[in-house]
């Protein structure tokens, strides 16, 4: 029975020696606290504690009508800018030039006429057929017809001319203005309205729809998936073993298999420390914090804030 019971001991011994040091942890979380810079009534809550949601997602809205019709009003008016600015680079409006251009035809028409008419005349005046009186007439009226195709060709020319550039110069810098008056207005819509920055899990809401929320207020907690970490705590004894970016072995209750994480913080501090002072007695009772972070995206999306956990350091 005492030989059993040695070999028993024994064996005990051996595979105390040959575990590793196991430390205890939880998982932690980082929290972003979604807010907004204005004060207003809670109008539409788009998200339900516990919901993953992505990136871009409309978290929530605050009552926003007037800000709408601002970036309305704001919107017109920049495209009203834009399309009198358009106008100015390209000349008078395309009906205006086209009127203008069967003026000119017209007058070309009539100068032809006028002109074939005065030769014919100039012609029989030369023969004594028609009186010096008449064909002075002529010479006036084909005069005069000449002088108005050139005033229309000339304003066609201009017609198709953009405005100086002094007034184009003035015009951009009003469509300047009005672009950023739209992306003002759109900043205070986008107050009113909040989408998710990152993709995550819906922690906690603390408003109802219909409630008034002040100025900075958190309105719904969103738990960061890819900034899911252990935290876990070490003997001062082990602490020389650990260093940044070494990997662990992270172990959860109810879980098939172990995880890899890797050593993204250590604390320079001990989290607690004797009452008095240290001595080699008390040595033992320091501890430091260390947290890592799981390698693998989809592990993290599977740990939950506050579970706990056993960690192992990786040979």
């Amino acid at each position: 029975m005492k030989k059993y019971l040695i070999i028993f001991v024994f064996l005990c011994c051996a595979a105390c020696g040959n575990e590793k040091d196991v430390f205890q942890g939880y998982v932690e979380g980082e929290y972003l606290y979604l807010s907004s810079s204005r004060s207003g009534r809670l109008e539409k809550l788009h998200v339900v504690k516990g919901e993953q949601i992505q990136k871009d997602t409309l978290v929530f809205e605050l009552e926003n009508a007037s800000e709408k019709y601002a970036l309305k009003q704001a919107a017109e008016e920049m495209n009203s800018v834009f399309a009198m600015l358009k106008d100015m680079k390209l000349g008078k409006r395309p009906e205006e030039i086209a009127m203008a251009k069967a003026m000119l035809n017209q007058a070309k028409a009539e100068a032809k006429n006028a002109n074939i008419l005065l030769k014919r005349n100039e012609e029989l005046a030369a023969k004594g057929a028609i009186s010096k009186q008449d064909l002075d007439t002529l010479r006036a009226h084909a005069k005069t017809s000449n002088e108005k195709v050139a005033e229309l060709t000339w304003q066609v020319e201009i017609y198709q001319l953009p405005d100086r550039a002094q007034q184009i110069e003035a015009q951009t810098a009003r469509l300047e203005a009005a672009k950023a008056s739209v992306a003002q207005r759109e900043w205070d819509l986008a107050q009113k309205q909040l989408v998710s920055p990152e993709d995550g899990l819906v922690y906690d809401t603390l408003y109802k729809e219909g409630e008034w929320v002040q100025a900075g207020s958190p309105i719904v907690w969103l738990l960061l998936q890819d900034q899911i970490k252990v935290r876990f705590y070490i003997p001062e004894e082990k602490f020389s073993q650990v260093e940044y970016g070494q990997r662990v072995t992270v172990h959860v209750d109810g879980a098939q298999k172990e995880y890899t994480a890797i050593i993204s913080y250590i604390s320079p501090s001990a989290e607690y420390t004797p009452p008095v002072i240290y001595s080699n007695e008390t040595r033992s009772k320091l501890v430091y914090m260390i947290e890592a972070r799981p390698e693998d995206v989809e592990v993290r999306k599977l740990l939950h804030a506050g579970q706990p956990v056993s960690v192992s350091l990786a040979e």
